[in-house]
């Protein structure tokens, strides 16, 4: 036996009516939902749209926080800087550029009778601070990644310290380059790695030179083999604990060649003064 009622909307008489599962009604398949047949319930459908979200009681409301956007990338370049980089850089920059001129003005291989040799150490040893911080950000940028240089309170502050104090409290840490993005192990550790291996090649390309020239090319040599195995360490927030949890056998052969390097390059660069 088959089920019959009539639409209680337009009256017609249909098998296997459909109900409202508002107001109970039966209707024709042509005033089936709520808003065909007028129904008084219908407000249960929808969403207040007027109602505000009330916190718990005995809860705080959280502050808001705006957050700008300082960039907007160009989509046909795979590398670029923003505007507020370019500031963190330059303060990050003259703030290695002091700790570099005071430290060479302490160990006394150069000094204010000698300006050519001091601005050149000195820009040389800035140079192989910014390149190592530069080829992070490049690398990261290759893998679709948003890196940016960013000064951080403590590190600049302590940059600045270290400015006024002697060479072995010497501190290089303004800031670091910020990373974001969904990377891979691979893409993380080859970011990672992209810094030490810029100071190796710079060390490279500084003890070529250095052999024909027999010249304080072999003391920026070592200051690039050293900045390499530094931070080529595995451990904390270091390169080189990235390196190695990515790939083990990269690890040891850049840690290898930045020790064997830093050993090789030490007693030329203090024959060179």
């Amino acid at each position: 036996m088959e089920k019959t009622a009539k639409c209680q909307h337009c009256g017609d008489v249909v098998v296997l009516p459909f109900r409202c599962n508002y107001c109970g009604g039966s209707f024709c398949g042509d005033h089936r939902i709520p808003e065909r047949h007028a129904c008084p319930e219908a407000w249960r459908a929808k969403a207040p749209r007027d109602a505000s979200p009330v916190a718990p009681q005995g809860w705080s409301k959280a502050p808001s926080y705006k957050y700008t956007i300082s960039y907007t990338p160009d989509s046909s370049r795979i590398f670029w800087f923003s505007k507020t980089e370019l500031k963190h850089l330059f303060i990050g920059t003259l703030l290695v550029l002091g700790v570099g001129l005071t430290y060479f003005l302490y160990i006394g291989v150069a000094s204010p009778s000698t300006p050519l040799i001091l601005a050149g150490l000195t820009v040389a040893f800035t140079l192989s601070f910014l390149l190592h911080e530069v080829a992070h950000k490049f690398s990261a940028q290759h893998f679709r990644m948003w890196a940016e240089f960013r000064l951080t309170i403590q590190g600049a502050l302590l940059t600045l310290v270290s400015v006024f104090l002697p060479p072995p409290f010497k501190i290089i840490s303004p800031g670091a380059v910020m990373i974001v993005g969904s990377g891979t192990r691979e893409s993380v550790g080859k970011t990672a790695l992209a810094g030490p291996i810029t100071n190796i090649l710079l060390s490279t390309g500084c003890i070529l030179i250095g052999t024909v020239t027999q010249d304080l090319f072999w003391f920026v040599a070592f200051i690039n083999a050293f900045l390499a195995v530094f931070n080529l360490i595995p451990f904390g927030v270091m390169d080189g604990l990235k390196v190695f949890k990515w790939n083990k056998v990269v690890w040891i052969l850049a840690f290898a060649l930045a020790a064997t390097m830093t050993a090789y390059t030490y007693s030329p660069a203090l024959r060179a003064f």
